[in-house]
């Protein structure tokens, strides 16, 4: 008989950061939170998961509809709509001893200056937002209460080895996560910094 191999890294549970404009499906977003600057009737999600590579993250799963969400709210000289979606997950995804909100995707539109960030935008709809001391994003309307990209490991079995975290480069097909320049101010995406601090170690 087989003996289990070692517990090995199944992936990253934390908030990842999606974009939609003219109402194209959701697409990985390319900057942080903080960088991106969405147009007047673009849509962003955010999405807190599990996720095993840069080709396993789950996409917010409400559609990114600009017209449902700001479609009763006109345009104002000097501001931008920008719709917004965050996606909770579900239990699998909870980190232990916490459970999503009752209400698992919350959305709303987010009227902000003309040049204000996604950072902002979100800042908008779903308060309370956390960060760590490095500025990344951990929490977002309070959820989850505790943590910040947490390393989650797979239980592996006798008759089935465990599954090796993705070692796919960035832009080798799947999104890209790439670090942000760091400042005073500047509030960056959890995950982006979290998969890549990783591979360096």
């Amino acid at each position: 008989m087989a003996a289990a191999a070692p517990a090995q890294a199944a992936g990253y549970r934390y908030w990842s950061f999606w974009e939609s404009d003219g109402g194209k499906p959701w697409t990985y977003a390319t900057l942080g939170p903080a960088s991106a600057r969405p147009a007047d009737g673009d849509a962003i999600g955010f999405r807190f998961a599990v996720s095993n590579g840069t080709d396993d993250t789950s996409r917010p799963s409400v559609a990114p509809g600009f017209a449902g969400i700001c479609g009763g709210v006109e345009k104002k000289d000097g501001t931008k709509r920008i719709a917004v979606a965050v996606d909770f997950g579900g239990p699998a995804d909870a980190p232990p001893g916490e459970t999503p909100p009752k209400k698992p995707v919350e959305t709303g539109c987010a009227e902000v200056r003309e040049d204000a960030t996604a950072a902002e935008a979100l800042a908008v709809v779903a308060k309370p937002l956390r960060y760590d001391s490095v500025a990344m994003l951990c929490g977002i309307a309070g959820y989850p209460a505790r943590g910040c990209g947490e390393q989650v490991e797979e239980k592996p079995t006798a008759s089935a080895p465990p599954k090796a975290a993705s070692q796919e480069s960035p832009g080798a097909g799947g999104p890209s996560f790439g670090l942000l320049a760091g400042g005073a101010g500047v509030l960056a995406l959890g995950g982006a910094a979290i998969w890549k601090a990783r591979r360096r170690g």
